[in-house]
């Protein structure tokens, strides 16, 4: 719900010229989530920092009442951009403490019974998330009290450390979190390790930005991604399918886990990249895409660079 649910987002976008009112963007959404339920797609995955997009999946659930669609949501992000184009601050702004815990589970709780996992979103050491016994007892209570999967999100070039530190939180002999959602994909493959073994573990693995927020598509703003490009190229055409479909297969190959998040905006774009269903990779190819992945510092620090548009 990442791009579906605010007019302005730091995926790399080819056309400016798109109708971005509120109404707009709802109809639109509506209308992919019901192309995507109608493809095969069951989860949903959402924040309150998506503009909209809690609010717009919440109503759609409601409204379409399927009884197999699975939700998830975070908490930890307030978004601030108020749906005002060229916002000059900073579109979401994170707050890992007890109060905004709180306020945004008030909000969020109404999407039981379909809400299945409630994660905290984009945890790191300076939030100060993992030491904080007050916010870990009350997501803590959360599970107990309704069941859910308590889970994280990361983003950031220390992301392994981030999810190695996760797994040792502990509340009465217990561990706490269920679920994992986690940056991956052909130039960032520095958690692999520790995903493996989280899968192998049987938690819940869900991967976010399997496309690099655009990155994955050819452009010659990023002449390090050149060779990568022209293997993504040839095995488009191989396979007779686009970049995107390509990437998410990498995934879904070389990891196999519970769920890849599609970051669709459009039905187009949704059709595109279920296309990664239709085949899979060699081996060989595998371990091709294994050479193209980027050091995680300058991964990072190029993503942070990038314009919300």
């Amino acid at each position: 719900m990442a791009a579906l649910g605010r007019p302005e987002y730091i995926n790399i976008r080819l056309d400016d010229a798109i109708d971005k009112s509120e109404k707009v963007f709802k109809n639109n959404t509506f209308s992919v989530l019901d192309e995507a339920y109608k493809l095969g797609i069951r989860y949903f995955d959402t924040a309150p920092s998506y503009g909209k997009g809690e609010a717009f999946l919440n109503e759609w659930n409601n409204t379409k009442n399927h009884e197999d669609v699975i939700l998830g949501t975070k908490w930890g992000y307030t978004y601030k951009a108020n749906w005002e184009l060229g916002y000059s601050g900073k579109h979401e702004v994170k707050e890992h403490s007890l109060e905004k815990l709180i306020e945004q589970w008030q909000v969020s709780k109404e999407m039981l019974p379909k809400l299945k996992y409630y994660q905290v979103h984009s945890a790191t050491f300076e939030s100060g998330l993992l030491e904080n016994q007050a916010v870990l007892n009350q997501l803590y209570n959360i599970k107990k009290e309704t069941g859910l999967q308590i889970g994280i999100t990361t983003s950031g070039y220390n992301q392994k450390d981030v999810l190695e530190a996760a797994l040792k939180v502990e509340i009465d002999g217990e561990l706490l979190f269920d679920s994992f959602q986690v940056t991956y994909n052909v130039f960032e493959q520095s958690t692999f390790p520790v995903l493996s073994k989280l899968i192998k573990s049987g938690k819940t693995v869900i991967i976010k930005e399997a496309l690099a927020n655009g990155r994955v598509f050819q452009n010659k703003k990023f002449s390090s991604y050149q060779k990568g490009y022209a293997i993504m190229k040839q095995l488009s055409e191989k396979y007779k399918v686009g970049f995107d479909a390509i990437a998410l297969r990498f995934v879904m190959d070389n990891l196999n886990p519970t769920y890849v998040l599609s970051g669709a905006s459009n039905k187009i774009q949704l059709e595109q990249n279920l296309k990664a269903l239709s085949f899979s990779f060699t081996k060989e190819e595998l371990d091709v895409f294994k050479t193209l992945k980027v050091d995680s510092k300058d991964y990072w620090q190029e993503r942070s660079n990038m314009n919300w548009n």
